[in-house]
Order: C-alpha cells, then structure tokens, then sequence
C-alpha cells in the first residue's frame, strides 16, 4: 500500500522516510499542513512492530497537530515524526544528531520538538545539525523553553475544570473522582496539580515505581492496567498512548466525562458520537492538551526576537484552553454534534481563514 493509500492519509503535505546506517535511525516526518505556518511537533520514539503502525502513527499525529495550532490561534502548521525503535536501547546522541540532519533538509519546514521517548537532552543533540527545533533550555529568566511536560499538564487541568463546571455545575474538583491512566512526564504533574485541588485520584501506569511515587505525593489509589477503565469515577484522564477510546474499552466507562492529555484518544471518530449518545462529556484531546505546544511557540518566539516569548506570556495563552473548551461544548449542545465534530469544524474554519489566527502579543498583554 502506498502513503497516499493509507487510511490516515489526509491531505497530507510531504510525507518522507529517512535512513541513516551508521547510526542506525529509521525515521519518518510527516508534514501535515503549513497555511498557517511552518510544520510544529514532536519527535516520538517507539517499539513499532511494524513501519506501518509508525506510518499510521505518524500521519494521525501530524494531522492533530494541524487542528492544535489552528483551534489555538497558533500561526503554525501540523507536523510529526517518529523514531522507529526501543528509546532505552537505540538512543544515542549520533543518532539524535542523524535525526537532525534529517530535519535540516526539510529546510524549516518542519520545526521538532519533544515528545514520547525524546527529551530536552535529545533536543541540544539534533540542535547541533539544524536551528529547527524546541523544546531547548529556558533561554533566560523568564523564558518559555525547556521540558513542556508542566504547561502541558497545566492546559488539560484547566480543561479538566472546564468540563467539571460544564457538565456537573461544579466550580472545584474538591472530591471529584478522576483515574489517571499514565503518570509520566505530563501525567505526574497533572496529578500533583489534581491533588492539590482536591481530587480523589486513581492511577495506573507501567512504571510501578513511578506509581508508587505519585501515590506518596498525592494518596492516589494504585489500579491495574485493565482496572483502570471499570472505575465508577467523575472523570478519565488517558495521559498515555491513544485509541484508548474504542469499541472494547467503550462499553466499560462509567464515567461522564473524558479529558486527559494523550493524543488520538479516540481510535475512530465515530467514538465520538458513541461518547455523546451516552452523555458522556468529551474534551476534544488536540485542544486540552494544546498547552506544550504553545509553550514552544513562545519558545521560538524569543529565539526570533531574542526579548519575547516569555512563560508568563504563554501561560496565559494556555489558560484560554478553558475559554475553547467552552466554545466547543457550546456549539456541540447548540448543533447536537459530538465535542470532536465541534471542534474540527472551529479550527477547520481557522485553517480556511488565516485572518482568524490570534493576534498573540495582544493575546499576551
């Protein structure tokens, strides 16, 4: 089957393989989209057990991260890439620095960043072949950069809230139930930022010791892989991998609402509308979990300016992730669409007016 027959293709811009012997990478970048702008993403690296489930991730990856920057105002267009192989055992810097030069002759095209099996660490590597990447070092005080992790998980707790307040009439999470399916990077702060507002946590992941960690810091209740999708709780956070939402798992939920930060949570679109007949509120994933992204804009920002970008700037463009939410449940009640539907038609209109992106240092002020 050819890329451009592949079910998750969809208008793809440039899509390319790459292959470096010496260090072993086997890549590839999919740009989505750049009417607003170049192509903005992350770099994953994973354990595929076949280049086609790389290639089906990474066109359902770029293609989220069109509608992110569209439905945030961004003037940014959508772009992924992915690393085939084990993170723990692949990674080296030469082949994060072959990585890089794969980058460079996208020729700015494509900006990467981090993302599942990459870090800051990795970025200064592929930063030693092209100026097209983020998620590098805080610049300065006061400037976006650095691990996104925490602007990201701050983004999906205010749409946590939003959706709590939506759909329950509750302004506090002072003793709403919420599993957290994934404690990483993302995960772990979101919890912390849960438990601190009140929130009964449950929580699952691989990483037993990091499990152990968050319950020390939060109480949260330890589940099972499996267990995580029978809890009778308020709300279910998939903070890992997505398609999680799909015809095994959806027949399970006992929840009413969906809001964490992984992205493609639901496997097909049609679970969006299987969601909805069951009341079961939905917080579309490309718009709560929007905070990383716009942190690494102001991250660019400044490396462009060398004054703007700060984090307080982003921070405030990430607390409007609330105000989108807001705008998306209301045209899903007003239309009788699914929160998903709703929410592709805002940022398609975004797409198809460039006029419509935010104007962000008056965003800003």
């Amino acid at each position: 089957m050819s890329v451009i027959e592949h079910k998750e293709f969809n208008g793809h811009e440039q899509v390319v393989y790459f292959n470096d012997e010496k260090t072993g990478l086997k890549a590839i970048i999919a740009i989505h989209n750049t009417n607003l702008g170049p192509a903005l993403g992350g770099c994953r690296v994973w354990d595929y057990a076949h280049e086609d489930e790389a290639l089906e991730d990474v066109l359902r990856l770029s293609r989220g991260m069109t509608y992110k920057a569209a439905i945030s105002g961004l003037p940014l267009g959508g772009g992924k890439s992915v690393i085939i192989g084990d993170s723990k055992k692949i990674k080296t810097p030469e082949l994060m620095q072959a990585m890089g030069r794969s980058v460079e002759r996208l020729a700015g095209r494509y900006i990467i960043a981090e993302d599942v099996g990459t870090c800051v660490e990795d970025m200064l590597e592929i930063r030693k072949e092209t100026k097209n990447v983020v998620g590098l070092p805080a610049i300065g005080d006061g400037k976006a950069g650095g691990d996104p992790s925490p602007l990201t998980a701050l983004g999906t707790f205010e749409g946590i809230k939003a959706a709590v307040k939506h759909r329950l009439g509750k302004d506090s999470l002072n003793g709403i139930k919420v599993s957290v399916q994934g404690v990483g990077h993302v995960g772990a702060y979101l919890c912390r930022m849960l438990s601190e507002a009140g929130a009964e946590l449950f929580i699952t992941d691989i990483n037993q010791e990091q499990l152990e960690q968050i319950k020390s810091e939060t109480g949260a209740t330890i589940v099972g892989l499996d267990e995580i999708y029978d809890l009778d709780v308020d709300v279910f956070a998939p903070c890992a991998l997505g398609a999680i939402i799909n015809d095994d798992t959806l027949d399970r939920l006992k929840v009413t609402i969906v809001a964490g930060s992984s992205n493609n949570q639901l496997k097909e679109d049609r679970h969006g509308q299987i969601l909805k007949d069951r009341n079961v509120l939905y917080a579309p994933d490309y718009v709560i979990n929007a905070g990383g992204l716009i942190n690494v804009y102001y991250e660019q920002q400044a490396k462009i300016s060398g004054k703007n970008g700060g984090t307080g700037e982003a921070r405030v463009h990430i607390m409007s992730i609330a105000d989108t939410l807001n705008e998306i449940f209301a045209l899903s009640d007003k239309e009788n669409i699914p929160t998903n539907v709703a929410a592709d038609r805002i940022a398609e209109k975004r797409l198809q007016n460039i006029n419509n992106v935010v104007d962000i240092d008056r965003k800003a002020c």
